[in-house]
């Protein structure tokens, strides 16, 4: 079996199974990861400035500010999959999804609007269906945590520290976005494989996932 956490469930060649350090990415992975980064690195920066046709000087500053602020939301999700994966003795690699960045590079040019699946991780291995569930809900736990040392970050600097308080709230929106919608339970994404294995916890992190986005809606205003 051969399943993406952001695409549908394929069969593919045979793989060798982790037998190494969970820690450990493949050159091809590794090229993967850098493609998908920045492409959605460049499609947040286009939505910052409305598009490819109203580029200003503050482009660069908002690549910056959306690899800093908003990238890792999506990188670290997507390595929380991997490690847990790894972790079970699975194969698990990132791979980039050409179509999915395509489109999102183009929407974002063209309409200042990002909607993009920049990829991601591939799972195969004998895991166990408590085991499965286990690995889908890494990611939305990750964004959680992130959300939290951000949120005690803005307790502790909000106010104080200029243009960190920027970071700061994008850091907050991309990850409590992210977790939300991740959590929907439908099609490929997290929140259909957690429901499958287990509702208490669907409906414990889907509720904690809708609480962080009304939080920073109504403590953060930056958006």
């Amino acid at each position: 079996m051969f399943s993406g956490f952001f695409g549908d469930a394929r069969t593919m060649g045979p793989v060798s199974m982790h037998k190494g350090s969970i820690w450990h990415f493949s050159r091809t992975e590794i090229r993967h990861l850098a493609i998908a980064t920045g492409a959605f690195t460049l499609a947040l920066a286009l939505m910052f400035e409305g598009g490819v046709f109203n580029i200003t000087s503050a482009f660069p500053v908002y690549c910056l500010l959306s690899l800093i602020s908003l990238a890792p939301a999506f990188i670290l999700h997507e390595f929380a999959h991997k490690f847990v994966a790894k972790y079970y003795g699975c194969w698990a690699e990132f791979r980039a999804d050409p179509a999915g960045l395509r489109f999102g590079l183009i929407l974002a040019a063209f309409l200042g609007i990002v909607f993009m699946a920049p990829g991601a991780v591939m799972v195969a291995g004998n895991a166990t269906r408590n085991q499965f569930g286990k690995i889908a809900v890494a990611g939305p736990i990750t964004n959680m945590a992130l959300w939290i040392l951000g949120y005690t970050a803005w307790l502790v600097l909000g106010g104080f520290a200029g243009s960190i308080d920027i970071i700061i709230g994008y850091w907050l929106w991309g990850n409590a976005i992210l977790c939300a919608f991740n959590m929907l339970p439908f099609g490929p994404l997290d929140g259909k494989k957690i429901k499958t294995w287990s509702e208490p916890i669907f409906y414990t992190c889907l509720s904690v996932a809708v609480a962080l986005v009304y939080i920073t809606h109504t403590k953060i205003a930056i958006l």
